[in-house]
């Protein structure tokens, strides 16, 4: 089956699609969602309203979205929430039926989508583990065989006879996943719940995703992650309120995924403060983002106690006095856990002229809590969202991973004394 691929201009200098035959192919596929307007809560109100008029909303998920993924492709997919990420992989793993186009998978399939589907909370994860084996696609002594090696990715060998109602969303996420890559399935399809297990688990699953591209599987994997995507992924492809807005280099996409997320904030501020906002020319952008050592080296992961820098890279389009350059880090819930701006901890930054770039640094002693954290950069002509040149969600990710003994959502150095009396 050929399908047709919607290419940006952009994209055609990025990593084109290999000459390998198609692992999955998509064309035209569409999704809707018919959302009824009354909504019976129990099997009386259905009785005693049989002839109740139904009427129904209906929600357009996927509209006409066509891709080629070779085989061995890592391919990322990315959007803002509600974009359809999710529903395209569900579509694919045979979860939702579609209404236009088709698709075709090539191989034996293994989705890791959605925390919980297939598991029965009633039996133990013993239980769950064969039968979600088996339904994957191996045989009974196949899976009995792999169960040691699924318990011991998992580190859940003391609560193997547990019921799975019992388990926390953490415990849930690496059961689920260990099944997954031990099947040994052609395609792996992930979504992003792997942002509720924690950061050692993160990183086990990060070194999981270059030993199966590495192995040659194709992996078709949904993120916010754009430190992810630009890492792991050959090609990437962004959707926007259902369509294909791009594919191509997942730096490009990283870019217009940004792009869109701007474009969605200044339309809130020009909502709120009028229609001059959108009239104004961009001044500067943020090119890219990462974190890395005191000594310049770039980082992906880094332990709790470790010294860490920010570092964004900037371009002004046009001359400003005295922007103001914010960052802050958000953990995978969305909170904030740490900000600063230019104009609380540096002063005024002075001018910059049309063509000039820069780089901010913000270097920090890392206690924060185990965790994934992604990095959100921001210029502002005057500290108010209104008058933003560029905000970037996203840009970059770190995975800080247990060094010091110690809980809470922080570790403060500290010094700890007995008195007796």
């Amino acid at each position: 089956m050929s399908a047709t691929v919607r290419e940006s201009p952009a994209a055609d200098s990025g990593r084109s699609v290999p000459a390998r035959p198609s692992a999955i192919s998509v064309s035209h596929l569409g999704k809707t969602f018919r959302l009824p307007h009354q909504r019976y809560h129990t099997l009386k109100e259905r009785m005693l309203h049989p002839l109740r008029s139904r009427t129904f909303d209906e929600l357009r998920a996927l509209a006409d979205v066509s891709v080629e993924i070779a085989q061995g492709e890592f391919f990322g997919i990315v959007g803002r929430n509600g974009s359809g990420k999710s529903t395209l992989l569900k579509c694919l793993a045979g979860i939702y039926s579609v209404d236009a186009g088709d698709f075709e998978v090539g191989g034996r399939l293994s989705p890791f989508i959605e925390l919980g589907v297939g598991f029965n909370p009633e039996l133990t994860a013993r239980d769950n583990v064969i039968i979600n084996a088996i339904m994957l696609g191996l045989t009974r002594k196949a899976a009995e065989a792999a169960f040691a090696d699924i318990v011991s990715f998992a580190e859940l060998e003391q609560f193997i006879d547990l019921k799975l109602k019992n388990y926390s969303s953490g415990m849930h996420v690496r059961l689920a996943f260990a099944v997954a890559i031990q099947v040994a399935a052609d395609i792996v399809l992930i979504d992003e719940v792997l942002a509720v297990g924690d950061a050692a688990f993160q990183q086990k699953c990060f070194a999981e995703f270059e030993r199966m591209k590495a192995a040659g599987r194709t992996i078709v994997f949904v993120t916010h992650d754009m430190g992810a995507v630009e890492r792991f992924c050959d090609r990437a492809m962004l959707l926007e309120r259902g369509r294909v807005a791009a594919i191509g280099d997942p730096a490009e996409i990283s870019r217009r995924y940004n792009d869109v997320n701007f474009r969605a904030a200044r339309e809130e501020a020009r909502k709120q403060h009028g229609p001059e906002v959108l009239r104004r020319d961009p001044v500067a952008a943020i090119l890219d983002a990462r974190f890395e050592t005191p000594q310049g080296e770039a980082l992906v992961a880094t332990q709790r106690g470790a010294p860490c820098v920010m570092r964004v890279h900037v371009r002004f389009h046009a001359q400003a006095s005295d922007p103001m350059f914010a960052v802050a880090l958000l953990d995978d819930a969305g909170r904030i856990c740490f900000e600063t701006a230019s104009q609380l901890a540096y002063g005024p930054t002075g001018r910059f002229c049309a063509g000039q770039e820069a780089s901010v640094l913000v270097s920090f002693d890392n206690w924060l809590a185990p965790g994934r954290y992604r990095l959100v950069g921001v210029i502002t002509g005057d500290g108010t969202a209104e008058n933003a040149y560029d905000l970037r969600e996203d840009i970059a990710s770190i995975i800080v991973a247990p060094e010091v003994v110690g809980g809470g959502t922080t570790y403060l150095p500290h010094r700890f004394e007995i008195e007796r009396g």
